[in-house]
């Protein structure tokens, strides 16, 4: 099988460590990083799932301390999309806010609340995944653009 990385050769750190720069990410994915950093998300990490999985390239994965941050990050996130031009196809799971998923196609972002985050674990399920870890830094350079 032939290896894939995230864009123009840029290898994914190691589950648990953090590069010094942020990966070439789709502008739409740094967007919607950027989004739920505004609203305080905790621990961003994507999964690159190009070619282990057919329904989608990208799984962006973040976390709320409670219902209502987990609704804000994902409210942002939609906005600033929207406002770009991106719709979502679908979002699921926003009333009860312990998991927000919102597809948009060629990524899916997740927005979890700390213990759903721990229960369903996706980033052990998807371990076969390329893991990018979003450091504080990372996410500060995104807010600078």
């Amino acid at each position: 099988m032939k290896e894939k990385v995230l864009n123009q050769g840029v290898q994914a750190a190691a589950p648990g460590s953090h590069s010094g720069d942020l990966p070439e990410f789709d502008e739409r994915i740094r967007r919607a990083l950027h989004a739920a950093a505004e609203k305080k998300a905790l621990e961003p990490t994507v999964l690159d799932l190009r070619g282990i999985a057919s329904f989608t390239d990208f799984f962006v994965i973040t976390t709320g301390t409670n219902r209502r941050q987990v609704q804000a990050i994902s409210d942002e996130v939609v906005e600033q999309l929207k406002r770009a031009g991106t719709r979502a196809a679908r979002v699921e799971g926003y009333g009860t806010a312990e998991w927000i998923l919102i597809d948009y196609g060629d990524f899916i972002l997740h927005v979890f609340d700390e213990k759903a985050r721990r229960f369903y674990d996706l980033e052990r399920l998807w371990r076969e995944a390329k893991r990018v870890d979003i450091s504080p830094e990372q996410l500060r350079s995104l807010r600078a653009e």
